[in-house]
């Protein structure tokens, strides 16, 4: 079964009801509404000032929306903050992975999840455990005991994926993660969300790359001047539709709405 198929009866995880933003007199986000299932991966594309950048930070539990509400596995839920978010099962890898680069990869998946017998860590514990979820992603490490500054960009991507999948993600963020790889390392990444997909996660990928997207998405959402300008499954859209999506947004006229600023605080 295709995944766009097997995605249609999956579980609702994560769903977004009419939220908004405001950041004084400027309006950043207005009534945006999707839903993102098991075993999916939606992408959100947009140009800069979409509003992408808010609605991340929002579903991380980083910002507070001024308007709407998150419901995790249909039950409503208001995030004091990413911890939060994170422990209801949402989790988002940046761009910037926030990895530390002289700790091995072991110790770097635990990162403030350490298993401890007494008053000491258990590192052969970690060890094991951080092999066991390394096995199950297809860009392979030398060793969960290399330091992270000896890895490749690909290769610290996938450090950073199995660290969320240590706190127990279900939906996972990713925020242009292949922005500063090659064409192989890129691929290799791309791959590894396609794992979390036949794994059962739903994922969010946040990308300016619509070739990639297409690769790799089963719906594609675009964002334009804070709106949701379309949702569209891929086979049954094109890149043309979608590239009009993100310049015109939903009617094609190009004209922005009075209601709706730049966003200062997205992408620049």
């Amino acid at each position: 079964m295709s995944p766009e198929m097997a995605n249609q009866d999956g579980e609702v995880l994560l769903e977004a009801r009419g939220i908004g933003k405001l950041f004084g007199h400027v309006r950043a986000l207005k009534d945006v509404s999707f839903d993102v299932r098991a075993g999916e991966v939606l992408a959100i594309l947009g140009d800069n000032g979409a509003g992408k950048s808010t609605l991340i930070k929002i579903l991380a539990g980083a910002y507070d929306p001024t308007e709407g509400a998150i419901f995790v596995r249909g039950v409503e839920k208001v995030f004091s903050g990413p911890r939060e978010a994170s422990d209801s099962g949402i989790a988002t890898v940046y761009q910037d992975l926030a990895l530390v680069e002289t700790r091995d990869v072991a110790a770097n998946l635990f990162l403030g999840r350490e298993y401890r017998r007494g008053l000491f860590v258990d590192r052969r514990r970690i060890y094991r455990e951080a092999q066991q979820i390394l096995s199950g992603l297809t860009l392979r490490l030398p060793s969960v005991r290399v330091p992270i500054y000896l890895l490749s960009g690909g290769q610290r991507q996938a450090v950073a994926i199995g660290r969320v999948l240590v706190g127990g993600a279900d939906v996972i963020i990713m925020d242009e993660q292949t922005a500063a790889l090659g064409v192989q390392e890129s691929e290799r990444v791309l791959q590894l969300v396609r794992d979390l997909r036949d794994s059962g996660k739903a994922v969010i990928l946040i990308s300016h790359n619509l070739q990639q997207v297409w690769q790799t998405a089963d719906r594609v959402l675009v964002m334009h001047l804070g709106r949701v300008a379309g949702i569209r499954t891929r086979t049954q859209s094109s890149i043309d539709e979608i590239v009009k999506l993100i310049v015109y947004g939903a009617d094609d006229s190009g004209a922005e709405d009075d209601d709706l600023g730049t966003d200062v605080k997205d992408e620049q």
